[in-house]
């Protein structure tokens, strides 16, 4: 009986082999398009790398400490644009918009004097190469790497005394990112989970402090923003 349940097993077995090798393959022209389009959505959170000041306090002035909060899911949406440039390297540029919050704690003898909820409505221009490997049956792995040109639209353009913003913040910054993702190729599109990495590289914080509260512009001495994404893309 032991004998016959081994052989069933090697036919089970090979009855599946074959049947991953006979798996159709779903929407093969996508990969020898020189251009196609698509679209993207998901979820991020934005943080700070802060560095406070060693110096930063006068005799008049209070000293604070400063401290990243808690992440708060935002959310994106953006346009695909990829340029096939052979089997295994495309080109690829995906402008969208980011939403997100970011919160800074400031202390004061080991007690919270203050929680500033910092908003940003980013443009995002990335520009991206995508490494793709070798496609596997309707999947398909991939390493992405480049540059994100992004501005920030909703930053802290003036202080607000009546919801605590007290910094503020340059528009401006350049990031660069790295991620991985996996395609699945579907019946009549690719859809791709991708999950990334971006690293501002400018300090985005002002120097010019309040006047009646410089004592949170002083105590920082450089905000870098980073952001972590899980993509979805239809293309």
């Amino acid at each position: 009986m032991k004998k016959y349940s081994i052989i069933l097993f090697f036919i089970f077995f090979y009855q599946w082999v074959s049947a991953q090798d006979e798996t159709a393959l779903n929407y093969q022209g996508v990969d020898y398009k020189r251009i196609h389009f698509g679209f993207t959505v998901g979820f991020n959170t934005m943080d700070f790398k802060l560095t406070p000041s060693m110096s930063p306090y006068t005799a008049d002035s209070s000293v604070l400490i400063p401290e990243i909060n808690d992440l708060v899911p935002g959310f994106h949406v953006g346009i695909v644009t990829n340029l096939r440039l052979n089997d295994h390297w495309d080109f690829r540029f995906l402008p969208g918009i980011a939403l997100g919050q970011r919160k800074i704690l400031f202390y004061d003898d080991n007690k919270v004097v203050s929680e500033m909820k910092i908003e940003s409505t980013f443009i995002d221009l990335p520009f991206t190469f995508k490494y793709k490997a070798v496609r596997n049956g309707n999947t398909r792995p991939y390493l992405i790497g480049g540059v994100n040109v992004r501005n920030d639209m909703a930053r802290n353009k003036e202080f607000n005394e009546d919801e605590g913003i007290y910094i503020k913040l340059k528009p401006f910054d350049i990031y660069y990112e790295i991620g991985v993702g996996l395609d699945f190729y579907l019946a009549y599109f690719k859809f791709s989970t991708e999950i990334k990495y971006s690293v501002g590289t400018r300090n985005v914080v002002s120097s010019i402090p309040s006047e009646d509260f410089p004592e949170y512009a002083n105590a920082i001495d450089q905000l870098n923003s980073r952001m972590f994404m899980v993509s979805l893309h239809f293309e």
